[in-house]
Parts: structure tokens; sequence; C-alpha cells
């Protein structure tokens, strides 16, 4: 019985599988930050106050004063006090001068100078500012595996060799493979596919954003509002007047008459005037200008009445008898 070897070829099945095209990782999103705008007051003066003057109130007041007291004079005319002139001759009445006034005006202080407090209130700006809502975050969102389909053959039933009786005619020649047979492996068949795999996982870099600042010009108080007073003097006004030193009067005054007075009498006053100091002119025994001049001086000096006469009183203090 002969024996025919025979090759049977190796059977496959094609198979579809799932192959790993990602691996599962994660994705790290960034929300951003939420801000809205607001507005806000912010303090550019701080409350303070102010202190005022309040000027001096003044009323005008008119006053009368005396510009002349009362006061007696001489005029000429006739009367019951009345006197000679014996330089003239004329008759003199002593006559009653009445006051005269004058109106001034003044200022009078009716209400001092004082200050008074003002308040200054406080000073704000409104601004635009923007306003953290929501702060910035971060989520994580998980990315799943990713697989592809593919199909590839697998052995459903190996190669292999037998032996088949000859005579059994199940089997046809064309398998046959002679009288012996050398059993080869067939190697398997791969497919290259492309799939990402995780190098390095998602992170999360933090960025500081800084905050952003906006200059306002403010008014801080340094020194408060103080009150300083001035002395204000009073004003005068020079206002001219007279005043009666001494009322006009009458007296009787003893003089050298005509008879007595010889050219002896006045040559005798004229030395006596020279002895004193005075100078009469020479000593002629006649009254003239100089010397009435030295007689009046004399009697000024000597506090004596001054007149155009010789009066009593100034022969004898010149020591010259009357007589």
């Amino acid at each position: 019985m002969c024996y025919h070897e025979h090759y049977t070829p190796a059977e496959y099945k094609t198979v579809t599988e799932q192959v790993l095209a990602s691996e599962a990782s994660n994705r790290i999103e960034t929300i951003p930050a939420k801000y809205e705008w607001a507005e806000e007051r912010v303090l550019v003066s701080e409350a303070s106050y102010d202190i005022q003057e309040v000027p001096a109130v003044f009323d005008t007041q008119s006053e009368t004063v005396i510009d002349k007291p009362a006061h007696t004079i001489w005029k000429k005319g006739s009367g019951p006090i009345q006197r000679i002139d014996e330089a003239t001759g004329e008759i003199m009445c002593l006559v009653e001068v009445p006051a005269t006034y004058k109106t001034i005006t003044k200022r009078v202080l009716k209400q001092p100078a004082t200050t008074r407090r003002v308040e200054i209130p406080a000073k704000y700006e409104t601004v635009k500012i923007r306003k953290l809502v929501t702060p910035a975050s971060q989520r994580t969102v998980e990315i799943p595996a990713a697989y592809n389909t593919v199909n590839r053959k697998e052995l459903a039933k190996e190669a292999g060799f037998i032996w088949h009786d000859a005579k059994d005619t199940s089997m046809t020649k064309e398998s046959r493979t002679g009288s012996q047979i050398c059993l080869a492996n067939e190697p398997a068949q791969y497919k290259k596919i492309t799939r990402k795999v995780v190098k390095q996982p998602a992170t999360v870099k933090e960025v500081v954003i800084p905050a952003k600042y906006e200059t306002v010009k403010v008014k801080q108080l340094v020194q408060p509002a103080s009150e300083e007073r001035v002395e204000i003097p009073a004003k005068y006004k020079t206002v001219t007047s007279q005043n009666l030193v001494k009322d006009g009067h009458m007296e009787w005054r003893s003089i050298l008459c005509d008879t007595n007075m010889t050219r002896d009498r006045i040559s005798a006053v004229q030395r006596a005037l020279g002895k004193a100091g005075y100078d009469p002119g020479p000593a002629d025994g006649i009254i003239g200008k100089q010397t009435i001049q030295a007689v009046n001086a004399f009697q000024r000096a000597k506090s004596l009445p001054v007149d155009k006469y010789l009066n009593i009183q100034t022969l004898n203090a010149l020591g010259v008898s009357a007589k």
C-alpha cells in the first residue's frame, strides 16, 4: 500500500479587531477671569472749613464844635462902656461877639470786624474701575482612548502534511508532494498602523495679570484755616479852633501927661534906657520913634504894660520921677 504524501495548506479566517490608535488622556482648559465695569466715588478733597473776614461797620456822625468862643472886642461907636483912644480921639465901645461853631464829620465804629467759619464740603469724583467678578479657573476634560478597526487574517488551520492512502481517491493528485515533502513555516504578516501616545500630560501654567491703577489728584488738608486779627489804628483829623485865652477888658493906667512931660524928664528917661541897655537914640528930650521902641522893649522885658505912652509904672522901673 502506497502512500502519497499530500500537502494541506494553512487555512485562514478574517477577524475584525479594535486596535488602540490614541491612548486615553485629558485636556486642561483655562476659563478666563470675568470682569465688569463699575463706578466708584473717590475722595478728591477732604471736608474742611474756611475763615472769612467780616469787615467792620462804621457810622458817619456829625458833631458841632466851637470854632471861636464868645469874646468881646472894641468897636467904634458910643455906649455906656467906652473909652477914648488917645491916639485917634475916637470913641470905642466894648461889643460882645458870640461864639461861632463848625460841623465836623467823623466815622464811628458801629460793629467791630469779625470772622465767620464757612464749611467746605468734601469733594468726590466718580471713576470707572474694572471689578473682578469671577477669578480665572481651570477644568480638566477627559479625552477617551481612540481605537481603529482593522481586519486581520487569523490562522484557522495550520498547514500540514498527511500521508494518504494512494488508493483513496478522496484527495487529488495536485496535493501530492511526491515521496517526501518538507514542511515549511509561513511567516506572519503584519500591518503598520500609526497611533498617538501621551508623551507629556497636560498641565496648567498660571500667568499673573498685574493690577491696573489710575492716578487721581486728591487735595489733602495741610493746615486748617485760622484767624489773624490786625489792629487798625483810629484816624484823627486835626481841627483848628481858636480858644479864648484872655477876655478883652478895660483898665486905667496912669501916664505922664503933657504938663509933666518936660525935656529934662524925657532926657532922664532916655539916659535911664541907655543905662539899662536899650538904645533910645540921642538924649535930646524929644520922644521919637526910636525912644518909643526902646521904651516898649524895656516894658516887655520887665513884664510891664506895653503901650505908646510913658506910663507911671515904666517911669518907676526906670527910676525917673513923674513929678
